[in-house]
């Protein structure tokens, strides 16, 4: 066998292939296609398991969900042009949520790029394209550049803040053979450590707090431990929004629901911000407590320009927060229990969210039926919104989402994507008859590949929030909101997945536990009359209390 430095003859396609494997790949999603044959070809020939959809933005997506809930990076490969601007939705949404995605793609013959002439799939400029919805992206004009562009790929990805990455390489050069060296450098540096001046001062704003609140995001999923020690130091509530859910559990009586926090927020004198936007605080409150100081453990300094809080940590989430416990286990002191407290918080949020029907009944029937460790989807529909503030998780990345860019239509091929990652593990999607529509032909990549998700489609006719809105807000003047569905039931059937069509709850659990024993996708139907739910939008936007 040569040894590591050895070169070794390959084509540019067979060294991106076996360094991915290199970094750890086990699977690909994507559509084979000529601008990429010698990558296809490579891939064949290597240990990767690759699943192939019926359409590129559902590669993406699929990679987009296998990443966002198990932290491996998600790959996919489609052509160059309209191929990968069919997956750019899937692109900006990791960028959005924080999430590895590499996408792997071609572009024409190299001597012709940038001429012009109209070639098979020419962008006038790819690169720079992908540049503007990606975190970096780059070229491979040679074989022997692959193994390091690779590498770079995942340090981008993987150092700081997570965004997605493209890779490029024109045709003809993922066919040409050169002189390879795989062992290349693929050390991902460690982040920095915290600054332990601002770790001072932000344990004495804690210590000078009398009612502290914890706001975590994605930046945190693996830092959940820490955070409940530092809530259960120094007695105080964590919450989230999106991404955070479940990084400390709702089951733990110091991890509350956005809305029983809502209920706390106005007595609040300090907001810690652990790996998030803050979203929640500062953009869906839309309203501060008096006097409110903030301090922030983010890996991204450009947050602490964007949303200036009184002390900024740049650190990783798990090191911060470590740190701010050592600091604090010395100087606290011991503070009076306060669990009976924010039990009364998720009480009377629970009594509050009683309101939003029909959509809290049937998110209890799915938190029934799913298991602890199983993983809800959330998608843009009126389910999923309410989801965010009524659906208990009980663990780091089971709650998945879309992050801000809210894409309508991305949950249902996201699905696929978490339950290739996560095998054995239950997986439910919640959908309304709209968004499900996006992505239908993957129901066929579902029933090739036996990807067992449930999809639970809540069809109400239409897209119920811009009913709502137009009714509301421009005199009931329907405009292009109400929709012709199939029989969801007979569709699924047609592919070759299981279809059921109930009412109520408790038919709805039961069916979502029957449809997680089946081999193959399940599609559940659940009828909603047309502008009968209720508006999720004061939970989402809560007024200021009187």
């Amino acid at each position: 066998m040569a040894a590591a430095k050895t070169p070794v003859r390959m084509t540019t396609g067979e060294a991106v292939a076996k360094s991915l494997v290199a970094h750890g790949v086990d699977t690909l999603f994507g559509i084979p296609g000529i601008h990429i044959y010698g990558f296809n070809d490579a891939v064949a020939r290597e240990p990767l398991n690759f699943i192939t959809t019926r359409h590129e933005q559902g590669a993406g997506y699929m990679a987009f969900g296998y990443a966002k809930s198990s932290g491996r990076t998600g790959v996919y490969a489609v052509v160059p042009g309209p191929g990968m601007l069919n997956s750019s939705a899937a692109l900006c949404t990791a960028y959005g949520a924080n999430t590895p995605v590499l996408c792997v793609t071609g572009n024409i013959m190299s001597h012709l790029i940038g001429k012009g002439r109209g070639q098979l799939h020419e962008l006038p400029d790819q690169l720079a394209t992908m540049g503007g919805f990606t975190g970096w992206a780059a070229r491979i004009d040679q074989p022997d550049q692959a193994p390091g562009v690779v590498a770079e790929a995942f340090r981008r990805m993987h150092t700081g803040r997570t965004r997605p990455v493209a890779i490029e390489a024109p045709w003809d050069v993922f066919e040409t053979s050169g002189d390879v060296v795989l062992d290349v450098d693929r050390h991902i540096p460690p982040p920095p450590p915290p600054d332990q001046d601002e770790i001072s001062k932000a344990a004495k704003l804690i210590r000078q707090a009398s009612n502290p609140l914890i706001v975590v995001g994605g930046g945190a999923y693996h830092a959940g431990e820490e955070i409940e020690a530092l809530a259960k130091l120094i007695q105080a509530p964590v919450t989230a929004h999106r991404s955070g859910k479940g990084i400390v559990s709702n089951r733990s009586p110091y991890g509350l629901l956005s809305t029983a926090a809502f209920g706390y927020w106005p007595k609040c004198d300090l907001l810690v911000g652990i790996g998030s936007r803050l979203e929640l605080a500062h953009f869906r409150w839309q309203w501060l407590p008096e006097g409110l100081k903030t301090v922030r453990i983010d890996i991204d300094p450009t947050e602490f320009v964007r949303l200036t809080p009184d002390v900024g940590v740049v650190s990783d989430s798990r090191d911060g927060t470590l740190a701010l416990l050592n600091d604090l286990e010395t100087t606290i002191g011991k503070r009076g229990d306060r669990t009976d407290e924010f039990a009364g918080y998720k009480a009377a949020a629970e009594t509050s969210l009683e309101a939003l029907q029909p959509q809290v009944q049937y998110l209890k029937a799915i938190r029934r039926a799913l298991p602890d460790d199983g993983f809800f989807v959330e998608e843009i529909t009126q389910t999923g919104f309410a989801a965010r503030m009524a659906f208990p998780v009980y663990g780091p990345r089971r709650y998945v989402t879309c992050g801000y860019q809210d894409n309508l239509g991305y949950g249902f091929n996201t699905a696929l994507g978490v339950k290739v990652a996560n095998p054995d593990k239950a997986v439910v999607v919640s959908c309304g008859d709209g968004g499900f529509m996006y992505g239908i032909q993957e129901l066929a990549t579902a029933v090739q590949f036996n990807i067992n998700v449930v999809s639970v489609i809540f069809d109400n006719g239409g897209f119920e929030n811009v009913r709502r809105d137009q009714s509301q807000r421009f005199g009931g003047r329907d405009f292009g909101a109400d929709l012709v569905n199939p029989d969801f039931v007979k569709l699924a059937e047609s592919f070759g997945a299981k279809g059921a069509r109930l009412t109520g709850p408790d038919a709805l659990a039961q069916a979502i536990s029957e449809g997680f024993r089946e081999e193959g996708p399940v599609i559940i139907v659940v009828p909603v009359e047309a502008r009968t739910e209720s508006s999720p939008w004061p939970f989402v936007n809560p007024p200021p209390p009187v």
